[in-house]
């Protein structure tokens, strides 16, 4: 729940009457549950992410892995239509077939070892601005995006560093995608970079 709250539209993952995600340890407080979330990924995140094959399947792995302890349905595309800022998000009927289409793209030579830097950056920005329009989970979009990210450079040869992070900046860029505006996000990766 990190961020702004998103719009959902009967939405019966929410506890009656809230909007707080229905969760495991039933927190019923956003605050609670929010530092619940952040602590709980820290430490799956520290375990090491699941091993795969960096398709939609691996992605759904690592999301279950880094919310199983926070939310039964954690690694599951979202059901329901969702948006943030009045922007909807793609409709859950079609998640399945977008995300295959999209993780189609990363056999590209761009993304694969010895990729020059400047062109894989490019690329990931074009891919990233799409993953998050899909937005295929109901929350932990962001950190799993993050965490996919460093395994995509690791796997291109191109190492991005966590730390270099900027929360407000990410998020600006991540919205300005939204709308097609690349250049941001483009900065934003190339800032990550190690």
């Amino acid at each position: 729940m990190v961020g702004d709250p998103y719009e959902a539209f009967d939405d019966p993952a929410c506890y009656p009457g809230s909007r707080i995600l229905r969760n495991i340890p039933d927190l019923r407080d956003a605050d609670a549950l929010e530092d619940y979330e952040i602590k709980m990924v820290a430490l799956r995140s520290e375990e090491g992410l699941p091993m795969g094959d960096l398709g939609p399947a691996h992605y759904r792995a690592i999301h279950r892995h880094l919310f199983q302890d926070i939310y039964v349905w954690a690694g599951e595309y979202r059901t329901i239509r969702t948006a943030k800022g009045g922007n909807p998000f793609c409709y859950p009927e079609y998640i399945q077939k977008e995300m295959e289409a999209l993780f189609a793209r990363l056999s590209r030579p761009e993304f694969q070892p010895g990729s020059e830097a400047d062109e894989f950056v490019a690329a990931l920005a074009d891919f990233v601005a799409d993953l998050n329009a899909i937005h295929p989970f109901r929350e932990g979009n962001g950190r799993t995006q993050l965490l996919f990210i460093r395994m995509l450079g690791q796997n291109a040869g191109h190492l991005f560093r966590s730390e270099a992070v900027e929360a407000e900046e990410f998020l600006t860029a991540m919205i300005l995608s939204f709308d097609g505006q690349l250049d941001p996000l483009v900065d934003e990766l190339e800032r990550m970079l190690a």
